[in-house]
Parts: C-alpha cells; sequence; structure tokens
C-alpha cells in the first residue's frame, strides 16, 4: 500500500479546557462544564499520521473512529490518554486510530494567553478513493471543499 493513502480526519469538536495542572485525571470529559479556552488547539501536521490497515484497505472497508485526545501543553497528544468515545465497528480501524494518535501536534489551547491541557474530540474518517460515501459524508467534501477552494 502506498504510504501515501492516509486516513482524513478533522478535529470538529474542541472544548473542556482545564486548570492550572496536566493531570488527565481532573480533565473534565469534552462537553462537560468547567473552564473553556480562549484559543482552542490548532492541528500541526501537514500529513496525517493514521494509516488505514491494509487488510481493510484491500477490501474498500470504510469506517469512523471517534478518539478522546488530551492535549498537553506544549501541544503534545499524551499517548497513554487516548480512549475510543466512538467506536467504528472495526476493531483493527479503532486500533490504527489509536495507535498513530500520539503523533499528532497542536498548537496547545490558550485560556488568557496562557497555554493550558485540554480534552478534545477527534474524529477519524477510514476512506477508500473508490469506496461509496457513508452517511453523512457530505461535510466532508464540505470541508474538503473549503480547504482548497475547489
Amino acid at each position: 500500500m502506498p504510504s501515501s493513502i492516509l486516513a482524513t480526519a478533522l478535529a470538529v469538536l474542541v472544548v473542556a479546557g482545564c486548570g492550572q495542572g496536566d493531570s488527565i485525571a481532573h480533565l473534565p470529559r469534552p462537553g462537560s462544564p468547567g473552564p473553556r479556552a480562549d484559543e482552542m488547539p490548532a492541528l500541526l501536521n501537514a500529513t496525517l499520521p493514521f494509516r488505514y490497515p491494509a487488510g481493510l484497505y484491500a477490501r474498500k472497508v470504510q469506517g469512523n473512529v471517534t478518539l478522546t485526545l488530551f492535549i498537553d501543553r506544549a501541544g503534545r497528544v499524551v499517548g497513554d490518554s487516548t480512549q475510543i468515545d466512538e467506536p467504528s465497528g472495526l476493531p483493527a480501524l479503532d486500533t490504527a486510530a489509536v495507535n498513530r494518535s500520539a503523533e499528532l501536534r497542536f498548537v496547545p489551547a490558550k485560556l488568557r494567553g496562557e497555554a493550558i491541557p485540554v480534552s478534545i474530540l477527534f474524529p477519524v474518517y477510514f476512506r477508500h478513493p473508490q469506496g461509496y460515501p457513508l452517511p453523512g459524508d457530505s461535510i466532508l467534501q464540505s470541508a474538503a471543499t473549503e480547504s482548497t477552494g475547489v
């Protein structure tokens, strides 16, 4: 499989900042009340790290995985904090998303100008270029059109 075959990912919901510590034990779940960042984290990766599992790619199997990521004050994903919020129903896709999530890098979230750790929901969309659109894929097409201007 060519290394250029990647899963498409968009961070569509960024919520729930926390206080001064970087402890995930005290971090609210995304969407829960609590301090919110003034500036949300911004993805820095030019190329997303997710790789389609070869067997599923060959069969054109597609799916979505939503991860809960903990991003520290430096904009790094704390790898062992990543959890599956919404599984794809395909363990190989879920594992592929979790295993590479620590390679994501962000401009950190900020509260009153100071970098803070946050928890976010991060959807990962595994799409085969010859696969059929899945329900809800029109939002992916809209996002691609907006980012490319096509």
